[in-house]
């Protein structure tokens, strides 16, 4: 029997085994839909660069019946103000039909400030919710089960104290750390790189990562430790072979951290994910995706030496991109938005949010953030998009993309090997540099009418004006959480808590794995800053360096 033939019949078995939908996945007319459509010809090329789904290098993807299995999370991006306002707008999202929740954080949050730091003043609950303390993540997620419900937190450089606040919570409502499922975004290399929320050094902030994924691999075996993310390289300017290379070598960075660490590669490997960016150019987006997916399964296999197939498999959340939506005609974000995220789920993605049409403008409102969701929704269940796999693989335009974009993220890669690695390619700022030129390359298309962007360089309404809602954070929630943190610091055990604050010294001077003494100081009610200014007396800060 050909390798064909064995693999389309381990496939076959897989999708009698596998879960399945209760559900019409015919056309619109009635027409049948296979579940999958495979060339005419058997092939061997075919079993080596696009196999069958759940099947190595899984370029169809990473589950053998896809969305007839089960649909993606659909997540929605949210947090504002107090973590009162935003655990309101949790239970809305809730209620209209969200999977899963993702955290969005306000800025002296994501940099490590409490409230009442000089660098804090004006931001507090501005652009996401301020969490500061363990009695913070508690009114977050009052009265939802973290149990039950995915969560992901969009957080980097402090992650190690927001995923420690969030064990907290889950051991008062009685919820073993092991039945946790959801996110940690802690990809500080792309901050480095890319969004600068960086707190510690490179090398000391990758020593607290893989104390985390160490802890994580032992304690929380449905937790992702890690979501590598390439929404924020996109963001910042980049092509999309730059984001596809960028975030695999920042994968496999993590990996050989690990692995240096004593870490075996598939205790930890099967609980890194990934987050790309859904960006304007429909097929180049479902190819990367496919690539991703290919590069992945190869390097793993072959040069990490992994054996287990979860390991090859490169799972992924997705994100509309935000940097695509405009403040003129802000309506027409929404079909921008669906576009984005169709090509998600035609490229296979295990998570999907969507941005709302007011995200220029101010931090999305209710309505918007609904009409984002119902976009999820209307893919799912009426464009016909879920009932087959990889429904454009085949397509000569689109596996051609796949084989280039898969060529030059192994050109880069070279490249980021010549010059020792990841780090030394961020401290030497080559990253920073491509992603420059990158930038500047669009800009200029733009500027020059070779690429035209509806609303802003053609298509233009004169004297427009913005007519949608808009939410305004009010200056209260600064001075509520700046009220919660004093009350906080006034009715805790500070003893306990200059005790725990001096472990954490501790550890982070030794070689024990800090999650242990951050989680006791969490417990003793020690605050984010706090927590930050003990780990910055040991492990210090860092100053990027000038790349023009």
């Amino acid at each position: 029997m050909s390798n064909y033939k064995k693999q389309k019949k381990q496939w076959q078995s897989d999708v009698d085994e596998a879960k399945k939908r209760e559900y019409d996945f015919r056309t619109v007319s009635g027409l049948p839909v296979d579940l999958l459509y495979l060339p005419e010809t058997e092939s061997e090329d075919y079993v080596k660069e696009l196999s069958f789904p759940a099947q190595y290098p899984f370029t169809r993807g990473v589950h053998a019946n896809m969305y007839r299995g089960k649909l993606w999370t659909m997540r929605q991006f949210a947090g504002f103000g107090t973590p009162q306002e935003t655990n309101e707008r949790y239970h809305f999202l809730l209620s209209q039909g969200q999977t899963g929740l993702s955290v969005a954080f306000d800025m002296p949050t994501l940099m490590g400030y409490d409230p009442g730091h000089d660098f804090a003043l004006g931001e507090v609950g501005k652009c996401g919710v301020n969490v500061a303390s363990l009695k913070d993540m508690e009114i977050l997620f009052d009265g939802i089960n973290l149990g039950k419900i995915s969560v992901s937190q969009t957080i980097n450089g402090p992650a190690v104290i927001l995923l420690a606040f969030y064990i907290a919570v889950a051991d008062n409502q009685n919820v073993p750390q092991e039945q946790l499922r959801g996110t940690l975004q802690n990809d500080i290399l792309k901050e480095f790189i890319a969004q600068k929320e960086w707190i510690f050094p490179p090398e000391q902030s990758m020593r607290v990562i893989t104390d985390m994924m160490q802890y994580c691999a032992e304690h929380m075996p449905q937790y992702n430790t890690i979501s590598i993310s390439g929404y924020h390289i996109r963001e910042a300017g980049s092509t999309a072979a730059q984001e596809l290379a960028f975030t695999l070598a920042d994968g496999f960075a993590y990996v050989e951290h690990a692995v240096e660490a004593g870490m075996d590669v598939d205790k930890f490997a099967p609980r890194l994910s990934f987050f790309f960016n859904a960006h304007l150019d429909f097929f180049e987006e479902i190819a990367k995706y496919r690539a991703a997916r290919r590069i992945w399964a190869k390097h793993m296999k072959n040069k990490y030496n992994a054996k287990s197939e979860r390991s090859w498999k490169l799972r992924f959340h997705t994100q509309t991109a935000g940097c695509s939506l405009t403040a003129q005609q802000p309506e027409i974000n929404i079909a921008r938005t669906a576009f984005q995220a169709l090509s998600g789920v035609l490229g296979g993605t295990q998570s999907l949010h969507t941005n709302s049409m007011d995200e220029t403008l101010a931090l999305p409102s209710e309505k918007a953030a609904e009409i984002a969701l119902r976009t999820q929704q209307l893919i799912a269940y009426e464009t016909g998009a879920v009932n087959v796999i990889d429904p454009l693989g085949g397509s000569w335009y689109i596996e051609s993309l796949t084989n280039k974009l898969e060529e030059e993220a192994e050109l880069y890669f070279e490249q980021i090997d010549e010059l020792g690695g990841v780090i030394p390619a961020i401290e030497l700022g080559f990253f920073q540099r491509e992603i420059a030129k990158s930038a500047s390359e669009y800009q200029q298309l733009v500027d020059e009418k070779r690429r035209i962007v509806v609303g802003v360089n053609d298509f233009i309404k004169e004297d427009e004006k913005i007519d949608i809602p808009i939410l305004e954070i009010s200056i209260d929630a600064e001075e509520k959480q700046l009220k919660a943190i004093n009350d906080l610091r006034k009715n805790r055990n500070n003893e306990s808590v200059k005790l725990a604050l001096e472990e954490i010294r501790k550890a982070c001077k030794g070689k024990t794995n800090i999650m242990p003494p951050i989680i006791n100081a969490t417990k003793k009610y020690a605050t984010l800053g706090e927590i930050v200014a003990a780990m910055k007396e040991v492990f210090g800060e860092w100053q990027e360096s000038s790349i023009f």
